[in-house]
C-alpha cells in the first residue's frame, strides 16, 4: 500500500509538490536557525576563553578584586613554579602565563621626537617559548595582516587599525610608555614586526601583542605573571569540570594558619566567574531557547496549515472513494500515510539543505563588523553557524510532526461525511 501511495504522490504533483516544498523550506529554516544560534554561543565562549579568560584562571585575590584596573602590582610572584605545580596536579589542562597592561605607544621621528602616539592595551603571552601553543591559541597566524610574527625578543605585533592611526610601518621602532609593577614609569623600545586584525572590535582598535619575557623585563615583573590561564585540550569549555578543578585548587591553597583574605593568596576562577559571563551566558542561552521555541512553533503552525489545506482540498476525492465502498477508516489511514511520506521527504530535503547552508555559514560566516565597530565585547565580528547533532534531527519535528497533525485534523471531516451528501456531490 505504501508503494502504491508513493507512486500516486509522484504522479500527481498537484497533490504532493506544494506540501513538500513548504515542508522543505520550513525544515531548512529550522535547521539553519538552530545551527546559527548554537554557533553564536560557541563563538562567544571560544573568543572569551582564548583571548581573555581561559577555561579557568589563577590570579591573586587582590588582582581579582581590581582586575578592571590591570593591577600588576598584585601579580602572581613565582609564576613558573606555580605553573609547574598546576601541571603536576591537573595534567589534563594546558597552563600558560599572561600579562595584561595598558599604556601609551609612542612613535618617534628621525630625531627621536614624538611623531604620533596613542593609548594601547597590551597582551603579553608566551610567543617565543619552545613548543608554545599561544600563537595558535591567539590565532596570530590567521590574524596577520602585514609583516610577520615576532621571531626574537624585542619584537611586537600591533593591531592594524592602530598601526594605520599612528602611521607606523613594519620595522620601525615604537616606544611603550606605562607603569611598572612597582609604580615607576616604564619606557621600553620595541620593533614592530607585523600588524594583526583579530576580527574582534574591542582588540582591533588599540592592541599590541608582546612576548611575556619582554613584558616582564619592561614592566619590572621578573618571574611574575598577572594571570595563569588553563585550557581544556579540546578547546571546549566544560563548566562542571572547571568548577571541580577550581574548588580543588582553592581548597588546597588554604594553608593552615594563612590568611585566606590576603591580597597575594592565589585563587582559581572559571570562565563563568569572570566579566559577568555566567549571567551573560545564562541570559543568552535563555533568549536563544525562547527564539528557537517561537520559531519552532511558527513553523509548526505553517506546516500544520499546509497539511490541513491539503486535506480539505481533497474532500471531493474522499467522497468518491467512500461512495464506491472504501471504509472511512481506510481513507483516513491512507491520508496519514501520504502525509507521513510527504513530511518525511520534505524533512529530509530540508535537513539536507539546512545542513548545507549551515556548513557554509560555519566555514564562511556572516560579517557583522559594521555593527560592532564600537563594541567592547570580545566577540568575533564574523558570526558563524555550528553544525550540531541537534541540527540533524530538529527539522523532522515540525516537518513530519506538524504535517501529520494538520492532516489528522483535516481527516476528521472524513468521518462526518453522510451518504446522502456524497450522492448529492456526485450528481453535481
Amino acid at each position: 500500500m505504501t508503494r502504491f501511495l508513493l507512486k500516486g504522490l509522484l504522479r500527481d504533483r498537484h497533490r504532493s509538490l506544494f506540501p513538500i516544498v513548504v515542508v522543505t523550506i520550513g525544515a531548512a529554516l529550522t535547521v539553519v536557525m538552530t545551527c546559527l544560534m548554537h554557533g553564536f554561543m560557541d563563538e562567544a565562549v571560544r573568543s572569551y576563553a582564548q583571548l581573555d579568560t581561559g577555561h579557568v584562571k589563577v590570579v591573586t585575590r587582590g588582582y581579582r578584586e581590581l582586575v578592571s584596573q590591570l593591577p600588576n602590582d598584585l601579580a602572581i610572584d613565582g609564576a613558573d613554579s606555580l605553573i609547574a605545580s598546576l601541571r603536576r596536579e591537573y595534567p589534563d589542562l594546558e597552563w600558560t602565563a599572561r600579562i595584561k597592561f595598558g599604556g601609551l605607544l609612542d612613535v618617534p621621528d628621525s630625531l627621536g621626537e614624538t611623531r604620533s602616539q596613542g593609548p594601547v592595551f597590551g597582551i603579553a603571552a608566551d610567543l617565543l617559548g619552545a613548543n608554545t601553543r599561544e600563537p595558535g591559541r591567539l590565532n596570530l597566524g590567521a590574524s596577520l595582516v602585514r609583516g610577520r610574527l615576532p621571531e626574537r625578543p624585542g619584537e611586537i605585533l600591533v593591531s592594524d587599525d592602530l598601526a594605520r592611526q599612528l602611521e607606523v610601518e613594519i620595522g620601525e621602532t615604537a616606544t611603550l610608555v606605562g607603569a611598572t609593577s612597582t609604580g615607576a614609569m616604564a619606557i621600553h623600545n620595541f620593533l614592530v614586526a607585523g600588524t594583526v586584525r583579530f576580527g574582534v572590535a574591542a582588540l582591533d582598535r588599540n592592541s599590541m601583542i608582546v612576548d611575556i619575557g619582554d613584558a616582564q623585563y619592561a614592566l619590572d615583573m621578573s618571574g611574575m605573571a598577572g594571570e595563569i590561564l588553563g585550557f581544556f585540550p579540546n578547546t571546549v569549555f566544560d563548566a562542571k569540570r572547571a568548577e571541580a578543578v577550581a574548588a580543588a585548587f582553592n581548597a588546597a591553597a588554604r594553608k593552615p594558619g594563612s590568611d585566606p583574605a590576603a591580597d597575594r593568596t592565589p585563587v582559581m576562577i572559571t570562565l563563568r566567574d569572570q566579566n559577568g559571563l555566567g549571567a551573560l551566558l545564562d541570559l543568552a542561552e535563555y533568549r536563544i531557547t525562547i527564539i528557537l521555541a517561537i520559531f519552532f512553533v511558527v513553523m509548526s503552525i505553517v506546516l500544520w496549515n499546509a497539511g490541513l489545506m491539503s486535506g480539505i482540498r481533497r474532500y471531493g476525492e474522499f467522497g468518491v472513494r467512500l461512495a464506491i465502498g472504501e471504509s472511512k477508516g481506510h481513507v483516513f489511514a491512507t491520508q496519514l500515510v501520504e502525509a507521513a511520506l510527504i513530511g518525511l521527504v520534505g524533512a529530509m530535503l530540508g535537513t539536507a539543505i539546512g545542513l548545507g547552508a549551515s556548513w557554509y555559514l560555519q566555514e564562511v560566516g556572516i560579517d557583522m563588523s559594521g555593527m560592532m565597530e564600537s563594541s567592547s565585547v570580545l566577540m568575533a565580528s564574523v558570526v558563524r553557524a555550528q553544525v550540531t547533532c541537534l541540527g540533524w534531527f530538529i527539522g523532522f519535528l515540525p516537518g513530519l510532526g506538524a504535517t501529520l497533525v494538520g492532516t489528522a485534523v483535516s481527516g476528521i471531516g472524513v468521518f462526518r461525511r453522510q451518504t446522502a451528501q456524497l450522492f448529492k456531490e456526485l450528481e453535481t
